[in-house]
């Protein structure tokens, strides 16, 4: 049995977006879970393997990119690039989720091929964890032909997630609205491309084809890289309940025109974050940080509540015991403070200065998998082991 602790938690966020900070400054993890959450007389009761002094610093859950397009192992053709996923733990990033393996060389778009693809993918992210980051792969692309047989096939095999509609020879809602049922019936989770085209062969999306598909998750409403109009986003968020996913690699005004209705509504727990990368915008190893800064510091989101959007909201959506802070869940955090230079006194308040958190480890399943961030800038303040 291996037990960590982590003790002197200046600020602990929860990743609930409806209780967003804790009063308490000590967790202590066992066999890779959380197992109680308090002060620090908890450690009276255990004996712990190794103890993490945060020094009176933040901690957060580990971040989650709701948005990624890998394709196998730790490499991406799309812009040559090796190693993204480790270099994104380094920003804070615990979990992706698979949008689909688009970027594929000589992507097979026959029934067979696709299937094959989602297997593939799905099995080889199982077994392979770059850094430790939890790549939920394959996320299946719909080609013409599909059946329900093969969504049912496909569960069983584990596969659980449709990469966003639009991205294969299935553009036409009508087509798409069955297999779409198909899916749902055997428990996949359903994300759909929102906006102009982003790849060839792929199709601008409007609100309207959106309802009629009825996905789960509506895919960058902010655009990827192109946003639908601002009437657009409204109806979608007025007219539906859809998970609303914004993404770094997309169209800031709309972005924050989103956050702002969305927060007149009360509804900031239908938002999730992404990168909606590698792509042609690039590979952008700190985007969910950087999406978390400009929703803190422009959009007037309390950082708390800016970085649930990359944690809870994404891990209840999508089903996911990572995310929140609370006993019995994945013991995945992320321990980071202010940046030295900032004007923020702290994390959260460097976060709606605008700057970028130091981050100083991250932890999952119980495991430091970064005792010092390459990509963030130093920390005032570093976490320590005891």
């Amino acid at each position: 049995m291996s037990v960590l602790a982590i003790k002197n938690i200046g600020i602990l966020v929860t990743g609930d977006i409806n209780n967003p900070i804790s009063e308490a400054n000590t967790v202590v993890v066992e066999d890779g879970k959380i197992k109680r959450i308090g002060d620090e007389k908890l450690l009276e009761k255990f004996q712990c393997d190794k103890v993490i002094d945060a020094q009176g610093t933040t901690v957060t859950p580990g971040l989650i990119d709701s948005h990624v397009h890998p394709v196998i192992g730790d490499f991406t053709p799309r812009q040559n690039m090796l190693g993204f996923i480790n270099s994104s733990l380094h920003g804070g990033v615990t979990t992706m989720i698979s949008a689909g393996e688009c970027h594929t060389p000589g992507r097979p778009k026959d029934v067979e091929g696709t299937k094959a693809l989602a297997l593939l993918a799905y099995k080889s992210s199982k077994n392979a964890r770059p850094g430790g980051v939890k790549l939920h792969g394959g996320g299946l692309i719909l080609e013409k032909g599909l059946t329900e047989k093969d969504f049912e096939e496909l569960a069983k095999q584990g596969v659980w997630i449709v990469g966003e509609i639009g991205l294969g020879t299935v553009n036409n809602p009508k087509e798409a609205a069955p297999m779409v049922e198909w899916a749902k019936k055997y428990g996949f989770k359903v994300m759909m491309h929102t906006g102009g085209t982003s790849i060839p062969g792929s199709t601008t999306i409007t609100a309207e084809d959106v309802m009629t598909v009825n996905p789960d998750v509506v895919s960058h409403l902010n655009g990827g890289p192109t946003a639908i109009s601002l009437n657009e986003v409204k109806k979608l968020i007025d007219e539906t309940s859809y998970a609303l996913e914004l993404v770094q690699c997309g169209n800031f005004k709309v972005l924050k025109q989103a956050v702002e209705w969305l927060n007149e509504k009360g509804q900031l727990d239908r938002i999730i974050l992404g990168n909606d990368s590698p792509s042609g915008t690039g590979i952008i190893t700190l985007g969910i940080l950087r999406s978390i800064a400009y929703i803190a510091s422009m959009a007037g989101i309390p950082a708390e509540k800016a970085i649930c959007m990359a944690t809870g909201n994404t891990a209840r959506i999508y089903g996911l015991n990572v995310g929140i802070i609370e006993e019995g869940r994945e013991a995945d955090f992320v321990i980071m403070d202010a940046p030295m230079g900032s004007v923020g006194e702290d994390c959260l308040k460097a976060l709606e200065a605008g700057d970028l958190p130091g981050i100083s480890m991250v932890i999952i399943d119980g495991n430091i998998a970064v005792s010092k961030s390459r990509n963030t800038p130093p920390p005032v303040t570093k976490a320590a082991i005891c």
